[in-house]
């Protein structure tokens, strides 16, 4: 295999052209509109920001890419599923007041926002992984799974658990529903704290293998019944429905390369990365330190392997900004990643990525 070609442009401007005008030039030059997008439905996939994190990708450029969507004769929508951790992108109407509490509209994007695994979490296409070593059937959000061709749009980022949050993070964990999500991060199975449990009952309406009983006004999950399905995390009023994050980090990212196999094998795809605001940490917080290199620009490429590597070799060619988590954390690792979380590895999804047939770690970087 050839080496993949991932193209980039800084964040410079002139008089005659801003971001958007360059982000537009460089998904031209990546020869995103040779992507048949007629009539067809494009699922743009991101983040949405959870309140109270500023690092997200601001609603304009999400703009760019749909307006160059629908100069294609495409019809694009802005997509993500709901959480598994509690917060304010939980069930679909909080996920959605978060996006507009962030900017993220029709009148600021141009397209409509669809919550891919519905209200609550649970609306699900179920796909095969035929040569997945941990994951054989994903679980991914139903919209995306309709969707005629994907198009990631991601902040580029660290991440406390799988090292960085890139094109594949945004795909593969992205696009998982709850039950999703809770495969990749544990066995599936959630447990109930007992001290926010009022004994409601209401999960045991949802648990259709009756896996739940109220006990002294507690609830309690039997894990052999449970079928992971993340039903009663959704509709628990006290959040006391949890799930168990206890899986390996290597192997969570090796889940996340096939939850991603499963969203993009057989569709079209293309993928974009902003490598700005690099957050130490997963646009997920409710909080954002500040960056912890300064902002390197916009990639764009067909290979989401690749293109995670050039952004990732990107970031580690800056200098540490002062003040920030990594200045402090020193450079013991020779890698700015690894340097602010010791404890990941975010060659694990890259590897698996190429075991999967994803795509190349090798790459040629144009430019423009």
């Amino acid at each position: 295999m050839g080496k993949s070609k991932v193209f980039f442009t800084d964040m410079h401007t002139t008089i005659r052209e801003n971001l958007q005008g360059k982000l537009e030039r460089l998904l031209r030059a990546a020869g995103m509109e040779t992507i048949d997008f007629q009539n067809k439905f494009a699922a743009i996939k991101m983040h949405f920001g959870e309140p109270g994190n500023l690092a997200y990708l601001r609603p304009n450029y999400a703009k760019t890419v749909a307006d160059f969507v629908k100069k294609q004769g495409g019809k694009p929508f802005l997509t993500d599923c709901n959480t598994l951790y509690v917060g304010g992108r939980k069930n679909a109407l909080l996920h959605l007041d978060s996006a507009a509490l962030n900017g993220f509209s029709y009148e600021t994007t141009g397209c409509r926002i669809l919550i891919a695994d519905g209200l609550k979490g649970t609306d699900e296409a179920l796909v095969p992984v035929p040569d997945g070593q941990y994951v054989k059937e994903a679980k991914i959000g139903r919209t995306i799974m309709d969707a005629d061709i994907i198009i990631s749009l991601s902040h580029f980022k660290g991440h406390e658990l799988t090292g960085i949050g890139g094109a594949i993070k945004n795909i593969g964990m992205g696009c998982g529903s709850r039950a999703g999500k809770m495969e990749m991060h544990s066995n599936g199975k959630p447990d109930v704290n007992q001290d926010d449990c009022v004994g409601c009952g209401t999960c045991t309406l949802t648990c259709e293998p009756k896996a739940i009983r109220v006990k002294n006004k507690k609830a309690s999950v039997d894990h052999d019944l449970c079928v992971g399905c993340g039903r009663c995390i959704g509709v628990c009023p006290t959040d006391a429905v949890q799930p168990v994050l206890d899986e390996a980090n290597d192997i969570l990212g090796a889940k996340m390369a096939e939850y991603t196999w499963a969203v993009l094998h057989g569709k079209p795809n293309f993928h974009i990365s902003l490598v700005v605001d690099v957050s130490p940490f997963c646009d997920c917080h409710a909080e954002n330190d500040i960056p912890i290199v300064p902002d390197v620009g916009m990639f764009a490429s067909f290979d989401p392997v690749a293109l995670d590597v050039a952004c990732t070799d990107a970031v580690n060619k800056q200098t540490a900004v002062k003040g920030s988590l990594l200045e402090k954390h020193g450079h013991e690792h020779h890698d700015h990643f690894t340097d602010v979380s010791p404890d990941t590895n975010w060659n694990a999804a890259i590897d698996h990525s190429v075991r999967m047939g994803l795509g190349n770690r090798e790459y040629e970087l144009i430019k423009i």
